[in-house]
């Protein structure tokens, strides 16, 4: 059997997974905040996290969704690796302010 047709087969007969099980962590945190619920802002927010962060880097920022001292915390610190993901982080906001206004 050729692959496209198996892929075509297991689609029909697996249920299609919903798209809140495939959300990267970024757009779950968001989803699940008091300011969220805009599946499609969301959304649009975790493609702009996929194009600038790490997923280790996308888990920790998602934090920052239920704790925004961690975030503060993070900024304030003096440690070099706090620093770089703080960079990584501020890349990540400009591109998804860029990437979803409107």
């Amino acid at each position: 059997m050729k692959p496209y047709m198996l892929l075509a087969a297991a689609a029909a007969f697996f249920p299609v997974m919903s798209s809140v099980a495939m959300a990267g962590p970024i757009e779950r945190a968001c989803m699940a905040s008091d300011r969220g619920g805009n599946r499609s802002l969301c959304g649009c927010i975790q493609q702009a996290a996929d194009m600038t962060l790490s997923g280790g880097d996308q888990r920790r920022a998602a934090k920052f969704f239920k704790d925004p001292e961690a975030a503060h915390a993070t900024w304030i610190s003096q440690s070099k690796s706090d620093d770089a993901f703080w960079d990584r982080y501020k890349s990540f906001g400009q591109t998804a302010e860029a990437y979803c206004a409107g």
